[in-house]
């Protein structure tokens, strides 16, 4: 995400790297390459001319002080002008009302039906509502199907009229039907199409007019660029929406779309999807997505993952074993366990200030676990609360249940054990740097 251009935004930055002072010569050259970046990143013109010209005239106009050098004062610029362009504050939803509708509004590939399923299941899962999602699609064969699967999967009901080709009549008994389910929240997919055409703007207008909707968000794939832009526009004109989704986060996309479609339709990004699992959506933050453009991670985004993942009478339970060495592979297994909720392993690595530039051609296997996993599941409960038993016979029959190598549980077991200690001396509050050194090969502590 952004790797290109944060790549080369980070080299316009070294231009300044050496220099005394902030001056008209040096800041043109870096806003030069500035501009470069942002129109290779699929950036309007408009936008990006107009953005340089932001950052010089606050450039030229700081005060450096002799503690910060230029080129930290041209990041802090930049990076409050990228927050700026992107809307400087996340917009929350409305869903205030019972029940509240939402509309969801876009072309077909763009992601729709995917995200309704994921905003449904972020309304239950994190805002404690209880949603209905509504297959409004009458076009697409697969879209109900598909919509019922996500529904089942995040155990969301799913209103459906088979065999009816009136959206508009789908949506009012879908409303009908969610209040007398006690459903507080109505999630409408619509259907979309391969581009913007007359038939698709009256059709979805007339479902706008029909259930006066509390939100309308356009769902558009970010990987397409400008185009993203301009169908957004269209969309805007004749629905007034009022956020949009940006999906496929995760893929090759140069950013344009993100760093855009603020200042075009002047509607607020909410909502980013950044993979194909039911919980790969987060909020949109506009500062935060600036840290990650300019290398600096995303910490408080990283932590907020954690801490849903979080369980306070497990962490307790889990510094009383590490205390007392019975830290064993159930824990461990759940420990890994809890890392895969949180999000794919590159997405995570990437938050880290200074990771994305290292990681960037890497590549990053979210199924990594698996070899782990069946090593563990393939242990019986004796073995994994007590590892110590596990002799050559045993670890024989482990790799040819797990489908693995006797080396493969061998490298599993040493880890494990070299993890135990050191988790057993932070639990203790020892000395780690001399634990890490000794299990190095060749070193004693």
């Amino acid at each position: 995400m952004f790797e290109n251009l944060s790549e080369k935004l980070e080299r316009s930055f070294k231009l300044l790297k050496g220099q005394g002072k902030i001056t008209e010569i040096n800041v043109a050259e870096t806003l030069k390459e500035v501009r470069r970046a942002l129109l290779d990143a699929d950036v309007n013109f408009k936008i990006a001319k107009t953005f340089t010209e932001a950052v010089k005239e606050k450039a030229l106009g700081q005060d450096v002080l002799t503690a910060v050098k230029p080129q930290q004062m041209m990041v802090k610029i930049v990076h409050d002008e990228l927050t700026d362009l992107m809307g400087g504050v996340s917009t929350d939803i409305n869903i205030k009302a019972n029940p509240s509708i939402i509309l969801i509004a876009g072309l077909q590939g763009s992601g729709k039906t995917t995200f309704s399923g994921k905003l449904a299941n972020l309304l239950k899962t994190k805002r404690g509502k209880k949603p209905m999602l509504v297959a409004g699609d009458v076009y697409r064969p697969a879209a109900i199907n598909q919509l019922q699967v996500l529904g089942e999967q995040i155990g969301v009901p799913v209103f459906t009229q088979e065999g009816s080709k009136n959206p508009v009549q789908i949506a009012k008994d879908a409303i009908r039907d969610a209040k007398q389910k006690g459903c507080d929240v109505v999630i409408i997919d619509t259907a979309g199409r391969l581009a913007v055409d007359e038939e698709m703007m009256n059709e979805i207008s007339a479902v706008k007019k029909a259930v006066d909707p509390h939100e309308i968000l356009f769902v558009v794939d970010s990987m397409t660029g400008q185009d993203a832009v301009n169908t957004a526009k269209e969309f805007n004109d004749r629905l007034d929406f009022d956020g949009v989704v940006l999906t496929k986060l995760d893929g090759d996309t140069r950013g344009g779309a993100a760093l855009s479609i603020r200042s075009v339709v002047n509607k607020p990004i909410k909502f980013v999807g950044t993979g194909e699992k039911m919980d790969a959506l987060d909020v949109f933050h506009p500062s935060r997505m600036a840290d990650r453009i300019l290398g600096m991670g995303d910490i408080v985004s990283l932590v907020e993952r954690a801490q849903e993942q979080f369980d306070a009478e497990e962490a307790r339970k889990l510094q009383k074993k590490l205390q007392k060495n019975q830290f064993d592979f159930n824990d461990f297994l759940s420990q890994i366990q809890q890392i895969k909720k949180m999000g794919s392993l590159k997405d995570l690595a990437s938050m880290i200030p200074g990771m994305g530039k290292a990681i960037k051609d890497m590549d990053f296997d979210d199924d990594a676990f698996k070899g782990i996993e069946a090593i563990i599941f393939s242990m019986t409960p004796d073995e994994r609360a007590n590892p110590a038993i596990i002799n050559g016979s045993r670890r024989k029959r482990i790799a040819a249940g797990s489908g693995t190598s006797i080396q493969e549980v061998n490298r599993l077991l040493k880890q494990f054990e070299d993890t135990r200690k050191i988790m057993k001396m932070a639990g203790q509050g020892k000395n780690l740097t001399r634990a890490l050194a000794g299990m190095q090969p060749g070193r004693r502590p």
